[in-house]
């Protein structure tokens, strides 16, 4: 399975899937992406603001992660399993960079 050049339906920008994107994205059973990482980002968090909009119910407590506000996530390929994750700092490549999993599990 080679990486695949694609083209974001939103934006209009070419983004690399690659295989190990490839590789989750089947065994997850998920269709290939349409969007690019930033603009499926963009849509997660606007898809999010319009459901918590939208709850009649009143906000659950949710500890530290309303403190934090809208922040930026970036997404990843893990460096140890290849599974796509999102991480909440911008990947530099200088360094390994891995899920939540396979960091818990080199603490």
């Amino acid at each position: 399975m080679a990486e695949r050049t694609l083209t974001c339906r939103d934006c209009g920008n070419s983004f690399v899937f690659t295989e190990g994107e490839q590789e989750f994205f089947t065994m997850k059973g998920f269709s290939e992406p349409s969007r690019c990482p930033d603009c499926r980002a963009a849509h997660k968090r606007q898809r999010q603001g319009r459901d918590n909009r939208e709850m009649s119910s009143p906000p659950r407590d949710r500890g530290t992660q309303e403190s934090r506000g809208d922040r930026q996530l970036y997404e990843v390929e893990c460096s140890e399993c290849g599974t796509l994750t999102q991480v909440p700092f911008k990947p530099r490549g200088h360094s390994p960079v891995y899920c939540r999993t396979c960091f818990n599990n080199r603490r």
